[in-house]
């Protein structure tokens, strides 16, 4: 085989688009071709995009699907000799299934069905896929290489099945969402298949926004000693390659260094926000700024996503604004060169309000006042949006959106939760992060007592436990399914730990009524959070 004889397509799909998705995968044949490959393999489901949802339950769109395989793999014919693996839905008598063709010459030559279908945190493929059980292996040049798809790399039984029906070198195609670490963590998996086969193994993902979930690439190899010998770039489209040798192994190759957590955690909200924008054709967005810590972060992935161009800051005080808040606002929108409005409230609010006096005579002053100054702004923004077709992004984290911190047609009025998964002191250390490549952010944003400013000396520990510990308790109780008396029996404060719990529950229909955001950790609000509004269990 050449020297640079397989080539890894690190490709961003856009979900639907079938022509533009070939068209990425005929652009890496090319240049894999030019470059002396022999083997291109390219993501799950790279000719339509991951997940297409129930665009599966629609006849139109699954014939559509099999006409753009056949345009397609008449159009690799001109790679002679290249060895293509393109992922798509298609149908078969056991129904339709999650597959990838191997095209070579204008011909499918073979084609593997998705034995392991997910059905768990934010995957459904049982709804869509029926099962297939044959193993996928093919020879190149007198190597034979077995091909799985994604889930099926978590289990053992299909990389086992490959490697008895003669494979020599595993393909791994996947469509993996990233969540934190989570590169660490396929690495580790699959290691113990190594280990088993002693396989080298190669493993493409996509790279890319969709809705709420972002894919990482970081496509990598490992030799037949478990070694990494090869890895490509997160959050970032490539086209990568790995030599084999004359033993069937893979030679060492370039790695590209994993980034820190924090690193991660930004680039995976800058690639969402940036593929949520442009991919649904938004001109620019538009965000409520405070002056405080929350929004300071989103308007910088902002910048960093679309260039300070497309980036409307609107600051909007009322009688409790802090003059430092006012003063921090305008200094981060100078420091991102953004576009900068404020539009004071007072007048409204005042307006409101005096509307509502018969209405409220003899009641006392609580939420509901606060609830009104954060509704006027939402109202000004979305009128905003209106006007400039601009998508408004709203600030809350994922510590207030838990435990319902957050005003409905308020401060939760936008298009798209940046930072709904990013729990308040992670907000603290990208907000670090992203200073340490450019001092952007305002040293008193990060240093001041958070405050939602809607009454007098107001901070968010008035209402809540500390952040380190709000953030501790939904750790455990979100992402590791502990029970109260789990958490408590951790070392957590009883009163804290009841609070939060109940008022998790509570608020699960504020956080249906959401924005959907990019998700980072193993278990967001969203896609893999399903819990029901009317209950009455809680332990």
């Amino acid at each position: 085989m050449s020297s640079e004889s397989i080539a890894l397509a690190q490709i961003n799909p856009l979900l639907g688009d079938l022509e533009g998705n070939a068209e990425l995968i005929l652009l890496a044949a090319k240049e894999a071709y030019a470059k002396g490959a022999k083997v291109l393999l390219t993501p799950e489901l790279s000719l339509t995009g991951y997940p297409p949802e129930d665009l599966l339950l629609r006849p139109a769109f699954i014939e559509a699907c099999d006409h753009a395989l056949q345009a397609l793999t008449k159009s690799l014919a001109q790679f002679t000799g290249l060895t293509v693996v393109v992922g798509h839905p298609q149908k078969s008598t056991q129904g339709l299934q999650n597959s990838a063709s191997v095209v070579r010459d204008g011909k499918v030559i073979t084609r593997y069905a998705k034995q392991e279908l997910p059905n768990h945190e934010v995957f459904d493929e049982v709804r869509y896929f029926t099962p297939g059980n044959a193993p996928c292996v093919f020879e190149v040049n007198g190597v034979r290489f077995g091909l799985i798809l994604c889930e099926d790399a978590w289990h053992v039984g299909p990389a086992q099945q490959a490697h008895d029906a003669g494979a020599q070198i595993l393909l791994v195609a996947n469509a993996s969402p990233y969540h934190l670490n989570k590169e660490a963590l396929r690495i580790e998996v699959l290691r113990q298949h190594i280990a088993l086969t002693k396989m080298p193994l190669i493993y493409v993902n996509s790279v890319g926004g969709q809705d709420e979930l972002v894919f990482d690439g970081g496509s990598f190899a490992l030799n037949s000693k478990g070694e990494l010998v090869m890895a490509m770039p997160q959050f970032e489209s490539d086209l990568g390659f790995v030599k084999v040798n004359a033993a069937r192994d893979l030679e060492p190759s370039k790695i590209v260094q994993a980034l820190s957590v924090e690193a991660q955690a930004y680039q995976a909200l800058v690639l969402g926000v940036r593929d949520y924008v442009h991919k649904n054709h938004f001109p620019g967005v538009i965000i409520g700024l405070s002056g405080g810590v929350d929004s300071a972060l989103v308007l910088a992935i902002a910048v960093d996503a679309l260039g300070a161009e497309k980036v409307r800051a609107v600051m909007m005080p009322s009688r409790y604004t802090a003059d430092i808040s006012w003063i921090d606002a305008r200094e981060l929108a100078k420091n991102l060169g953004v576009q900068y409005d404020e539009i004071a409230i007072g007048d409204s609010v005042d307006a409101l309000e005096h509307a509502l006096a018969p209405q409220f005579q003899d009641l006392k002053p609580d939420a509901t006042e606060e609830n009104i100054q954060a509704r006027v702004r939402g109202t000004l923004l979305m009128a905003l949006s209106n006007k400039t077709g601009r998508l408004v992004l709203t600030t809350g984290n994922k510590s207030e959106m838990a435990v319902g911190y957050c005003t409905l047609y308020g401060d939760m009025a936008g298009g798209f939760a940046v930072i709904k998964d990013i729990a308040k002191t992670l907000v603290y250390r990208l907000c670090a992060y992203r200073n340490s490549i450019q001092k952007v952010i305002p040293e008193r944003i990060l240093t001041r007592a958070p405050s939602a400013e809607l009454r007098p000396d107001q901070t968010d520990q008035d209402s809540l436990p500390s952040y380190e510990v709000l953030d501790g308790i939904l750790e455990r109780y979100m992402e590791q399914n502990q029970s109260i008396a789990q958490i408590i029996a951790a070392g957590f404060d009883a009163e804290s730990v009841e609070k939060v719990t109940r008022l998790i529950k509570l608020n699960e229909y504020k956080r249906r009524q959401a924005p959907p955001g990019v998700r980072v950790t193993t278990r967001a609000f969203g896609r893999d959070w399903r819990y029901p509004i009317t209950s009455q269990f809680r332990a």
